[in-house]
């Protein structure tokens, strides 16, 4: 497992969701977008167990910038505007992906899920005590979050990568930020913006009975 030493600062990464939102409480596009290429990064950090994660959300991230950089990119400025847009011109891939490219609201759902799985596993971090196995809190989130999406095969590789995670301290101090206990204050700080985007976007997709696009 990888250290910390290039300098990806999770903090970094958490403080861009705060800029996530505008005054009307929309998701900004390109913030999120941003937001995720740095988590990719600090998965990245932590070696190959959390590839099943990365790789995916690094293409899901690029089907996102063709949008942002498209002739509609203005009708994907924000969340909001993107499913309104999509549902409108009938773009969303209600029922199982066709040839034509995935839906923004398809791409971004995917990402939404597995945000779900890195705050349960954040958070786990953040209120767990010392001596609490990081192998255990993550196996927890993503059964909680990612588990039920994934096939059997993707399951059980997660998972038995899991294993080889770090003590919960060890873990703490790889993202970069000083001593576990800095670590755990920084969580504190920066979980937050997390939830409040995952909890944004969890409302918007259910209103338009988007949270289960195949």
């Amino acid at each position: 497992m990888a250290n910390g030493e290039d300098g990806c600062c999770l903090k970094d990464v958490l403080v861009t969701f705060q800029s996530c939102l505008n005054d009307q409480q929309e998701i900004l596009m390109d913030p999120y977008v941003a937001g995720w290429k740095g988590l990719v990064r600090f998965l990245n950090i932590l070696g190959t167990i959390f590839s099943f994660v990365s790789k995916d959300a690094v293409a899901k991230i690029q089907i996102m910038e063709n949008y942002r950089s498209s002739d509609q990119k203005d009708q994907y400025s924000t969340l909001h505007s993107m499913v309104k847009y999509e549902l409108a011109s009938n773009l969303v891939d209600l029922k199982k992906p066709g040839d034509q490219p995935p839906s923004g609201c398809r791409t971004i759902l995917r990402l939404h899920r597995a945000l779900r799985w890195l705050q349960l596993f954040l958070e786990g971090l953040r209120t767990s005590s010392e001596d609490s196995s990081a192998s255990a809190l993550c196996t927890e989130a993503y059964n909680a979050s990612l588990a039920k999406y994934h096939p059997w095969i993707i399951r059980k590789t997660a998972l038995l990568s899991f294993y080889v995670l770090p003590a919960r301290n060890t873990f703490l101090e790889l993202m970069n930020v000083g001593t576990p206990a800095d670590a755990v204050a920084m969580l504190e700080e920066a979980l937050p913006s997390i939830v409040k985007v995952y909890d944004i976007t969890e409302a918007l997709y259910a209103q338009h009975n988007l949270l289960d696009i195949p």
